[in-house]
This record gives structure tokens, sequence and C-alpha cells, in this order.
């Protein structure tokens, strides 16, 4: 018998529809790895089931979780994007209700951002869980492991963070432990578990993110050099894993901390990365650019080293200097995503997403662009007080500016973010399912405002994308940069229509049928 399973969960069918096959990313799982190395540096043993790289259905990843025979089952469903904690819940109560149906003397066990977001609400709604960890989960797990009943109540209620259900059926929430500080992160989080995961050749990276490597999508690997975000975004819930307070009306940005580790002991892994044949690298932190003792000292070890990297990071516009973009391309930088959001500086600023007063976005973009690095940029639709004039001056905006590559966003109420709070206050519909929190599934569910529905929204949102990346100027200028296999990727991309579970009002909503680029 081991000690621990981490399992990741596949349900990419349900969240990503048609893209699931070939196009969406198939990313390592940060966090499962992270926690499995965690517990083994104290002596525990555990192993990783990725049931998404391995691409294997419920079935199939019930029937392996049982010959691992390990004394507890942790289901863990973080995600490297706002939205994927929540949509990953979809796949891992499934395989949990499945599993415990079939062995109800196991103990299952749930970390990551959606249940530190809902604690309770998610143990009343799912019986087979037995506990789920509150926050990052790293001293809850510990302090769980070395519980040897665990089913001796007394003892779980002294397990900080670990939230719980007692003899009598009643969920008793324990105090939230302590996150992991910065002095501890090398010594707590040593790393990630990487000789537990498959090849890296199961992991596959995003269609764009691709283009700079002749469209070669295989291996693929993806780390955290910092964890957490000094700022306080209205729609994005990544900080609610550091919240220290119980109660109602808690949300991620009551958490906002920001952590990282050594640029030295960073460079271990883009070692190990290099050693595997590795090319593509996802760094995951919610924002790379933000710390340039940080940043910039990583991306010198690296170009000491000669490594040849096709890594992606992300930045804010008003992070992201001049000075640091020679360093950024000479280590393998070869794509930003910005998160521009809206070019409109009052939504920005309803949103928290201000401080860009004094950045002009178009010559950053251009900046960038000319350090030959591409920039992928992200917009959001539906933020509070936005309307049918202002998504679509968001729209001319990102047409005007034709970066590489775009995405388009529905405002989402992810748990855990002050979007959730407000639309908990104010009575607007929230998802039902689990996958309704993803942006591609067939019932995703977007907020509405007071001046558009969610399907308006998301009627907007999905014309916007289409017409943006079938405009034959655009589909010119990426096969000028990247070839014409990438220009037949998007091509290939774009011809998937995804089906929306959507009201009749939503009809009536038009939009051009080109645009220019």
């Amino acid at each position: 018998m081991i000690d621990i399973l981490f399992v990741h969960s596949n349900a990419s069918v349900k969240i990503y529809q048609g893209l699931a096959k070939n196009n969406a990313a198939i990313e390592p799982p940060i966090w499962a790895a992270m926690l499995a190395n965690s517990v083994r540096a104290i002596g525990y043993d555990a192993q990783i089931l990725d049931a998404e790289a391995e691409r294997i259905d419920y079935v199939e990843t019930v029937k392996r979780i049982s010959e691992y025979d390990a004394r507890i089952i942790c289901f863990v469903v973080y995600g490297q994007q706002p939205s994927a904690s929540s949509q990953n819940m979809e796949g891992a109560c499934k395989t949990a209700l499945e599993f415990k149906n079939l062995h109800p003397e196991s103990f299952v066990l749930f970390v990551g951002a959606h249940v530190s977001a809902l604690p309770r609400e998610t143990m009343e709604s799912h019986n087979f869980i037995d506990a789920l960890c509150q926050n990052e989960g790293v001293y809850t797990l510990r302090d769980l492991l070395a519980v040897k009943n665990l089913n001796d109540e007394f003892i779980l209620s002294s397990v900080k963070g670990l939230v719980f259900r007692n003899f009598q059926g009643d969920v008793l929430m324990n105090a939230p432990s302590g996150i992991v500080p910065s002095n501890r992160l090398e010594i707590d989080l040593p790393g990630m578990a990487w000789d537990l995961l498959p090849s890296l050749k199961k992991y596959r990276t995003a269609g764009w993110h691709s283009w700079s490597n002749n469209s070669e999508k295989e291996p693929f690997a993806a780390l955290y050099t910092s964890l957490g975000c000094p700022y306080r975004c209205s729609f994005c819930m990544i900080n609610i894993i550091n919240r220290t307070k119980q109660g109602e009306g808690i949300s991620a940005a009551d958490s906002n901390k920001f952590r990282h580790w050594s640029p030295e002991f960073i460079i271990k892994q883009f070692d190990y990365f290099a050693s595997q044949g590795v090319r593509n690298v996802k760094i995951a932190d919610e924002l790379f650019v933000l710390k340039p003792r940080h940043f910039m000292a990583i991306c010198e070890i690296i170009k000491q080293r000669g490594y040849d990297f096709n890594i992606w990071a992300y930045s804010r516009v008003d992070t992201c200097k001049s000075e640091y973009l020679d360093a950024l391309a000479s280590a393998g930088v070869k794509w930003l995503g910005l998160g521009i959001e809206n070019p409109d500086e009052v939504l920005r600023k309803e949103a928290h997403k201000d401080g860009f007063v004094d950045v002009k976005i178009k010559d950053l973009i251009n900046r960038i662009q000319a350090a030959g690095i591409s920039v992928g940029a992200n917009y959001i639709f539906g933020l509070p007080h936005d309307t049918q004039a202002s998504m679509q001056n968001t729209l001319d905006f990102a047409i005007e500016n034709s970066t590489d590559m775009v995405n388009f966003y529905s405002a989402m109420a992810y748990p855990g973010s002050p979007l959730y709070i407000d639309a908990k206050k104010n009575g607007i519909k929230l998802p039902s399912t689990y996958s309704g929190y993803s942006q591609h599934s067939y019932d995703s569910l977007n907020t509405s405002n007071e001046n558009l529905t969610s399907a308006e929204i998301l009627k907007f949102r999905d014309k916007a994308w289409n017409n943006y990346h079938t405009n034959p100027a655009y589909l010119l200028q990426l096969e000028k940069k990247f070839g014409i296999a990438s220009r037949k990727e998007l091509e290939q991309t774009a011809s998937i229509v995804l089906k929306r579970k959507i009201p009749v009002s939503y009809t009536h909503l038009t939009l051009p049928t080109i645009y220019s680029v």
C-alpha cells in the first residue's frame, strides 16, 4: 500500500468539445507534481495518475486507481488558468463517485482552488468526498498523512485546513492552515515530481505556442517560478488558495500574496527539460514579468546555459518595460501573453485592472514584436458595465493592434473571485454544472450585467473569435510570420464549431462577417 495517490482526472471532451482531440493543450498537472514531491520530501510514498495525459476514460481511471491500493486518494483540482479548477471538478467528481461506489471504505480527499473557495458547499453537495483541503494543501496533507486512523474524528479535528464529515454527517471546518512562506518554498515545495508523471511526450502545448517551433507540439513542460499575484482583479480567483479567514464574502482579492523560488532553484527544472529534449515550455506564473530581480536573473542563467527553448509566459501591460525585452528574448521567451482585458480605462478600473494610465498599449505591442517576441493578447467581454458598443470597441481595438494571437473570453464568475461574490449578492445566474465554468463547453454560462444578457455576451465572444481568426488578412499575416503549416492548423481549429446551450433571445445579435486587420 502506498501512502497517497494524486489523481488528475480527464473530462476534456465535456470541457472543450471538438477542440479536445487535437487542439486543446494537455498540460502537466503542476500542483499534483508539486504536492507529490512535497510529501515525498518528508518520507511518504506518493504516486500520480494523470488520466488526461494517459487519455483514459472514467472506467479505466477507476480501475487504475484501484490497482494503486493507496491509503489516501487525493483528487487535485487545481488549474493553470482561473477557469480550470472549477471545470476540472467535472472529471474529478465523476471519477471519485464511481470509485467510491466500488470502494466505500476508501478515503477520498479533494484539494484545489474550487474546493478552497467553496469548502462547505462542496462537502454538502458530494457525500462521496470524505474530506478536502483548504488553501494550497501543503501542510494539511502532511499533517493528514501523519494520522494513523483516518476515521478518528478527534484527531482529524486537529488537522489545520481540513474540512471533513463527522459520524453524524455534519461538515466540520478546521481553521485554515498557513500558506508556504517564501523562505520555506524550496524546502516544503521542492519542485515537481517529474519522475511520477508519464513521458513529457504525452503533453502538448496550445497550438499557437507551437507556431514558433514549426508546429511541433510535443514534448511539452510547464512550471511555476512564483506563486500568487499581488493584484486584485475582480474576474480572477487565483489567490483564493491563500486565504486565511473563513466566512461569507471572502474572495481572492482579500488574499493577494506573491512568493517566488530563487532563480538558482528554478534553473534546475530547466536543466531537466533540456536533458529530456524539451523545447516547448510554459511558465505558468500568473505574472512572470513582474519582479525584475527574479525573472531577469532566470533569463540570464538560461542564456548562459545556451538553451534553445520556446517559452510562453505572462505579463501585465504596465509591468512589461522596454528594457526587459532583449533579456526575455535571449532566454527563449517567444510568446508573451498580455492581459489587456479591455482598452477602456474606466471599465478596467471597475474590474480593478487599472494601472495602465500612462501605458500606450499599441506602442508596447510594437516594441515587444520588434524584440522578436510574439504577442498573445487577452480580452474579456461582459465585464461590469460593458455594453454592445464597448464590446465592439474592444474588438475594434484588438483588430487594429493585430497581435499574433488573440484570446477572447466571456466574463465568468469563477468561485472565489469578487465577480462570484457580486453575482451571488445580486442574484445573477451561475453555472449549475462544473463544465459550465468552461469557456468552451456546451453549457458554458458566463455572467450577465445590467446591460447585456449572458447569451448576448457569449454570442459576441464566439462570433468575434471566429471572425478574427478567419479573416484573410490576419491569416496572411500569420502565414508570413510562421509559415503555411501554422495557417492550416489555425484554419482547422477555426472550422470546429462550438455547440452552445443558448436561449432563443441569443439569436438576435449580429456581427459583421469579416473584419479587416
